[in-house]
């Protein structure tokens, strides 16, 4: 049956019963509460599934066994650390401890979820235990092991992790990616087989898309080998528990820690890296530290004072021999020239690095309004040409603050790019995509604004100043005049009521 126009969904639901917590307890801490709950909600039932098929299967003396969980991707869970535990006594004034020794058991119990789940959250923020217990029953309705095509538990996870993006707005887009923005990179650098790695993981959006990419172009998830790194400690738990609950092993490093300090792939080549790194980061690595880092052999050493080329350099030393990268940055890495910027994009163009450049609009992030672009990076590129697009114009609003692409423009942008690297198909499009020579790029001083060879775009009509001059100027005639009249209305109905008349003036 087709939902009602004003029926809920249940992520709406959910969302609303969630948002119960706040007032009390700060958005950056309560989706953890949320997402916890949501989590131990998802184990517990797949973990009762898996003990009912053993007990139909007459094993019952292994029901307690983890090794009869693990091997079927199953994450095992102590008695009291199950879900019908917590429900059972959702009522009672300590339910918040009960859930922070149910987390803590199944990570003690699960060394793959080990620095993954809350760490004492709920009895640490003094949480109302009725409203905590509401919340309870709320999320007991979600039946995550139905219609597991459609991962109603990955759904929830996704749509609360952009809600909460929304909700602490600047602080909240450090942790997520845009859904479009990823399923964008994906498309155009199709990670199939091989190496996945993303230096700036939050949480794990790039990996969870990317997955997704190869279940629906019927790859295969086996192909695939995942490599992250998350520098705060509650985003990082945040990835892992993203990652557990579609059951998908990732290697992110034993702790969380700053990529440039405490690479923890120092041997990596990868041969995808998809990123959304912090934008126009300062004071990275101090004045002295890190200059002779071999990351930046051949190329100048990044500047102190913005992390843009030392993210672009970390990345380019960690691409394969034929390795592709995708990522996000601030508008102004295609057009700097401070600090040796300018210089290290040289280097890059000249040693043929640079594939694509993508123009994007505005309102895409939740965290910042700061102009953004795509870098694509090539090793091995069979062409000296460089394509730019520009994506200005692409996308829809979906409110007043905040911008998306639809499925169509995902595919109206990675067409032109997969066209023009196989030769076929592609042509240039005046004010969207150009296919443009060093040569030309060196004639402009190396700057990559993609509206910068583009051109604009063709109009039907033949535009006339004069025309459209004497247009404007009678229409502001106009609305001088209304002005005025409004203005002698509203005088003249001010003085009647000083004088006592509720006579109204209305010409």
């Amino acid at each position: 049956m087709a939902k009602e126009k004003n029926q809920k969904s249940m992520e709406e639901t959910l969302w609303e019963s969630a948002n119960k917590l706040r007032g009390s307890v700060e958005s950056s801490e309560y989706k953890h509460i949320v997402l916890g709950l949501i989590f131990l909600k998802f184990v517990s039932d797949t973990f009762e599934e898996r003990r009912e098929k053993l007990l139909a299967e007459g094993k019952e003396a292994f029901i307690d066994m983890v090794e009869f969980y693990t091997m079927d991707n199953v994450f095992y869970l102590p008695e009291t650390s199950r879900w019908s535990y917590i429900k059972q006594n959702a009522k009672q004034d300590d339910i918040a401890l009960k859930i922070d020794t149910a987390l803590a058991s199944i990570e003690k119990t699960n060394p793959s979820l080990k620095g993954a789940l809350p760490d004492n959250y709920f009895s640490r923020l003094g949480l109302d235990a009725s409203k905590l217990s509401s919340l309870i029953d709320t999320i007991n309705n979600i039946n995550t092991l139905e219609d597991k095509g459609h991962d109603v538990v990955g759904r929830v996870y996704e749509y609360f992790l952009g809600e909460f993006a929304l909700a602490e707005g600047k602080l909240g887009g450090q942790f997520y990616t845009p859904k479009s923005i990823v399923n964008l990179i994906a498309n155009m650098i199709e990670p199939y087989k091989g190496k996945i790695y993303d230096p700036a993981c939050g949480s794990g959006g790039m990996f969870v898309q990317s997955l997704k990419f190869i279940e629906a172009h019927k790859g295969n998830k086996k192909d695939i080998s995942i490599y992250g790194q998350e520098f705060t400690a509650t985003t990082y738990k945040l990835a892992k528990m993203n990652l557990a609950i579609r059951g998908i092993s990732a290697n992110l490093g034993a702790v969380p820690a700053d990529s440039f300090f405490k690479d923890q792939h120092p041997d990596l080549k990868a041969d995808y890296i998809m990123a959304n790194p912090p934008f126009n980061q300062k004071e990275w690595r101090g004045v002295n530290e890190l200059l002779d880092d071999p990351r930046w052999a051949g190329y100048e050493v990044p500047s102190a004072s913005n992390a843009n080329y030392g993210w672009i350099l970390h990345m380019v030393s960690k691409l394969s021999e034929n390795g592709i990268a995708g990522f996000v940055l601030a508008k102004g890495s295609l057009t700097s020239n401070s600090s040796n910027e300018g210089e290290i994009r040289k280097q890059l163009i000249e040693n043929n690095l640079i594939d694509c450049i993508v123009n994007l609009p505005a309102k895409l992030f939740f965290n910042t309004q700061i102009p953004a672009c795509l870098w694509f990076i090539k090793k091995n590129k069979k062409t000296n040409d460089i394509l730019f697009i520009d994506a200005r114009n692409v996308g829809h609003l979906i409110n007043r603050r905040n911008k998306d692409f639809s499925e169509i423009d995902i595919a109206q942008i990675a067409s032109t790019y997969h066209n023009w690297k196989l030769g076929e198909n592609y042509e240039d499009v005046k004010g969207f995509c150009k296919s443009t020579s060093v040569e030309e790029v060196r004639t402009l001083s190396y700057v990559l604004t993609p509206g910068r060879y583009v051109g604009l775009e063709d109009t039907e009509d033949e535009f006339d100043f004069k025309e459209r001059f004497e247009s404007l100027h009678v229409t502001l005639q106009e609305q001088m005049k209304e002005e005025q009249n409004l203005n002698e209305r509203i005088l003249a109905n001010l003085a009647n009521l000083a004088k006592g008349n509720l006579a109204v003036v209305d010409e």
